[in-house]
């Protein structure tokens, strides 16, 4: 498989290639590419097309069930699906694309050892997803905790509870107060559901310290909207806020971050012209404030909308002959919106990737291009335990019914069966024997940055 992949890095450029098979290039393994890649498989023999997926990491990884890594209700790997365990005959290559030469039909990927090399493309789909959106507030880069990648989640997980235990080493008890207030920035899907699910956690941790009590443990959700999950029903924002308001979770709506510090962060609220501002005294802070395009679109210097790349409804990239692009990072016409883009969800980048690849087969001669139309089935969110809201068909749901839909949900769209068991048993073993309360390092604070964790800098050295 490797020394198949490294012969195809060295292949010349298509036209010199004889009577090999065209090449279909796709960048990124996540929802949108991996289900993308897995309908090609089906739709295209293996004479008609030869398939490559370039991506930093060998594997899916399960986003959607990212907080629970964090409350130690799910264990980490259990949420990477390998991308060889579900492709059957595409080739992975390890790398990021850091820029593309369209004339040429090439990209550049670079190796993790920093090395580059071009690879060579008949089709190229872009599909490298999102980062967090890291707006230019003072102290955030440098003090604020992401939720984009595994290692983030474990990071958060083992700094929330070393936190617990320099409160419980300490005598001072406003520094014991400052330890143990939690903050997350953005009361949309990841936060809500990481605010709800944490503080039942931490608070059970809490319970095994001699000198902490359940209720010296203080998270506050904070969002600059009028609602929780404001991109939802407003149904399902209400039953969600009554849930974190049982669970002890202060809600401030209306509120923003302006400042973020080693030790606080600033709050504002009011009006532009009355901006009342607060300190807070805190160690974490959490930030769940939307995500951005992966840097690539800008690096690509392709045509974009909102720092996503502009496509057709059958997700051709208008600018270059033979370039698709879906997902995060394609600002792809929803036609049930008046062509609007389509949002940034796990459930826009599955459907997209199995529409994408029947344009993609479309542009090799095999069954003909339809357009992208998004039908809307509801959306979960999982608050932890038997609580959940959910709106499957337009029906508010609530409590232990919802739960039990959120939990079959994500069993049903986890990629592959391996991973469908260890989660449900992560589940089973979690009810009846309770979450582990342990951490496995102490973080170093320079590795806990969303830059370096999301890996973004790589592109600001490329021309």
């Amino acid at each position: 498989m490797v020394r198949s992949v490294l012969d195809a890095l060295e292949t010349p450029a298509p036209a010199s290639r004889g009577a090999a098979p065209p090449r279909v290039v796709v960048v990124g393994g996540g929802f949108a590419g991996l289900r993308l890649l897995r309908r090609l498989e089906a739709l295209l023999p293996a004479d008609r097309a030869e398939l490559l997926v370039i991506s930093p990491v060998d594997h899916l990884l399960y986003t959607s069930l990212i907080p629970q890594v964090c409350a130690s209700t799910v264990e980490p790997r259990h949420l990477a699906v390998a991308l060889l365990a579900v492709l059957k005959r595409t080739e992975l290559f390890l790398g990021d694309v850091v820029s593309a030469d369209f004339q040429a039909r090439t990209v550049t990927v670079r190796s993790a050892d920093g090395s580059t090399r071009p690879v060579h493309w008949d089709r190229l789909v872009l599909a490298p997803g999102s980062v967090t959106a890291t707006p230019d507030v003072p102290g955030l880069a440098e003090h604020a905790l992401g939720l984009k990648t595994l290692d983030e989640a474990v990071a958060l997980r083992d700094h929330v509870l070393s936190r617990l235990e320099l409160a419980e080493a300490t005598k001072d008890r406003r520094h014991r107060a400052a330890l143990c207030t939690f903050v997350v920035v953005g009361g949309g899907y990841t936060g809500t559901e990481l605010a709800a699910q944490m503080a039942a956690f931490t608070r059970r941790a809490a319970a095994t310290y001699p000198s902490l009590r359940p209720a010296d443990v203080r998270w506050l959700l904070v969002d600059h909207a009028p609602r929780l999950l404001h991109d939802l029903a407003p149904a399902l924002g209400k039953r969600a806020a009554r849930v974190l308001a049982r669970r002890g979770i202060e809600v401030r709506l209306g509120t923003s971050a302006v400042e973020i510090g080693a030790d606080s962060i600033t709050l504002a609220t009011g009006g532009p012209n009355v901006r009342r501002h607060a300190r807070l005294p805190t160690h974490t802070v959490v930030w769940c404030a939307g995500v951005r395009p992966s840097p690539l679109a800008a690096a690509l210097e392709l045509p974009t909308n909102h720092g996503r790349i502009v496509t057709d409804e059958f997700f051709r990239v208008p600018a270059v002959d033979g370039v698709f692009a879906l997902g995060d990072v394609a600002a792809v016409p929803d036609s049930t919106r008046g062509g609007a883009p389509t949002g940034q969800t796990a459930q826009h980048a599955v459907r997209q990737g199995a529409a994408a690849a029947r344009n993609v087969a479309a542009s090799l001669g095999v069954r003909k291009p339809r357009p992208y139309r998004h039908h809307d089935l509801g959306f979960v969110v999982d608050l932890g335990g038997r609580d959940a809201v959910a709106n499957p068909f337009g029906l508010t749901l609530s409590g232990l019914p919802a739960a039990v839909l959120t939990r079959g949900y994500h069993l049903t769209t986890l990629p592959a069966t391996a991973n469908r068991l260890r989660v449900a048993t992560d589940w089973l073993l979690n009810s009846v024997l309770g979450q582990e309360i342990t951490h496995y390092a102490t973080p170093d604070p320079r590795e806990e940055t969303i830059a370096a964790a999301e890996r973004t800098g790589i592109y600001q050295h490329t021309s």
